[in-house]
């Protein structure tokens, strides 16, 4: 294979877009063609290399998000984390769908020979995320889904941490070269007009986005208004739900309101499963009780200027509206900085006008609306739409299943315990809901975010020697198919 060079392009700089698009077009021809061991060794390299340089990376990461050392410690290790479950998933192979029919003369109509399986799309879009410098970033679960795909890869940094995105370009390009990935199969472009021109660019196959609500919806746009419509796989916003029962404040509110304000309040709010409205009995003191768990807190600096105004803003509107208290914190905010704000309100104000008090407040503030009934909570949380998680907080014994009936419709992840920021990195991870929280029924956060980039193609009567190796009839790859319906995994009773 050809060596890999870090193609970069913005507004202002060469090469240019189209040339790094073109290279990265020319990269699929041999990553459509990859096999599992050479992608996984691809994947393997990029997390070695971030590892190492760790060093490096860390306090850059840190100058430019304010997020402290070791919260990027972490995210850094999640990140090369996850670089190597797709690189152990694109081996095991079950992500594939594999899908075996023989022929079948006696169905109606008659069965031909049947072969079907999930191919990469070809080059993807990925932009970076602003609240995860690393790990919805360059090298973030986009890239590795994508790259474990097969699909070559065009980042567009954030403009929050240009410098720790541009030496994380280097650092990516540079292993999956040393790896001997493609030329072209990674790129990384900057500016908000290469952003626009990438989703529309027409070797661009698909888009990855993690962002606003308004940023989101512009380029979702976009991506559907192409002459030839790709995928825009967006996340977008989420005000992520929370259900405490009677039972469940009278056996632990104190820990609760501990749990909640630590929730909240963690990254100064600025994470995309921030529990942002939390139900409660009325007249159980559960604000104050949250207000008392906050204590005083002084200001943190966000992660942008734009991202501190608005957080100030949307406090402004929520504490303006008629039957909204705030019981700790000022709604009045530092430049630049965020401060814990706890409010208080109840179900018959949230109904009277959910669309401006369920609005998604990026920051770390919460919402806590008293109910005088479980039905009255349900209601109000109807009005929500779609978020990333849900969670009920109950005692054991209690009656679930209406409350989960409107959890399930309207969240990706559904938790009974423990609070929605942490987002586990897994096979069954779901990271993602219905619209406005996401673009799409993917996650993307776990092994099955890879399936956005991949799509179905089925092989009819195909010479054994002609099919891809993953479909052939004496499996070679050993890998998990269906067979005439039946799941067939290697070295099982079954196969």
């Amino acid at each position: 294979m050809t060596t890999t060079t870090a193609t970069t392009a913005t507004t202002a700089a060469r090469p240019t877009l189209d040339e790094v698009a073109g290279a990265a077009r020319a990269a699929f021809a041999t990553t459509v063609a990859s096999t599992a061991a050479e992608r996984s060794a691809w994947l393997t390299a990029v997390a070695d290399a971030l590892d190492a340089a760790a060093d490096e990376l860390i306090p850059l990461a840190h100058e430019e998000s304010h997020l402290g050392t070791a919260r990027l410690t972490g995210e850094l290790a999640r990140t090369t984390a996850q670089l190597r479950l797709f690189a152990s998933a694109v081996v095991e192979g079950s992500y594939l769908e594999a899908t075996v029919d023989h022929p079948d003369p006696s169905t109606t109509p008659p069965r031909p020979d049947l072969r079907r399986m999930l191919r990469p799309l070809g080059p993807v879009a990925v932009f970076s995320a602003s609240n995860f410098p690393f790990a919805f970033s360059v090298a973030g679960g986009d890239t590795a889904s994508a790259l474990a795909a097969g699909c070559p890869v065009i980042v567009k940094g954030h403009s929050a941490h240009p410098r720790l995105s541009r030496r994380t370009a280097e650092i990516v390009a540079g292993a999956l070269a040393t790896a001997g990935a493609p030329d072209g199969v990674f790129g990384h472009v900057e500016g908000r007009e290469t952003g626009v021109a990438l989703v529309r660019h027409p070797e661009v196959r698909a888009v990855g986005f993690t962002g606003s609500l308004h940023g989101g919806r512009v380029l979702f746009d976009l991506a559907s208004s192409r002459p030839d419509p790709i995928p825009f796989y967006g996340e977008l916003s989420a005000v992520n739900p929370v259900l405490i029962t009677a039972a469940a404040v009278d056996a632990r509110a104190d820990e609760l309101a501990s749990g909640l304000a630590g929730s909240f309040t963690l990254g100064a709010g600025q994470f995309c499963t921030n529990p942002g409205v939390v139900f409660v009995p009325a007249g159980s003191g559960f604000a104050e009780r949250v207000a008392a768990a906050v204590g005083q807190s002084a200001p943190v600096p966000m992660l942008t200027d734009g991202i501190a105004a608005a957080f100030a803003d949307g406090l402004a509107g929520l504490a303006a509206h008629d039957g909204v208290d705030v019981v700790a914190g000022a709604t009045a905010q530092q430049p630049g900085t965020g401060s814990a704000v706890v409010l208080s309100t109840t179900t018959g104000t949230v109904l009277a006008d959910p669309g401006a008090l369920l609005a998604e407040c990026f920051g770390p503030s919460t919402l806590v609306v008293e109910y005088d009934d479980v039905d009255d909570a349900l209601a109000a949380i109807r009005s929500v739409g779609g978020s990333l998680t849900a969670t009920v907080h109950a005692e054991p014994g209690e009656e679930l299943g209406d409350i989960l009936a409107v959890l399930t419709e309207l969240a990706g992840r559904v938790l009974f315990a423990g609070w929605p920021t942490g987002v586990a990195v897994s096979w069954a991870q779901q990271h993602g809901g219905p619209w406005p929280s996401t673009t799409s029924i993917h996650t993307s956060v776990g092994v099955t975010a890879i399936r956005r980039f991949l799509r179905p193609v089925a092989y009819q009567d195909a010479p054994d020697a002609a099919l891809p190796a993953e479909l052939r009839e004496s499996n070679p790859l050993g890998i998990p198919r269906r067979v005439d319906g039946v799941l067939v995994v290697p070295g099982s009773p079954a196969d």
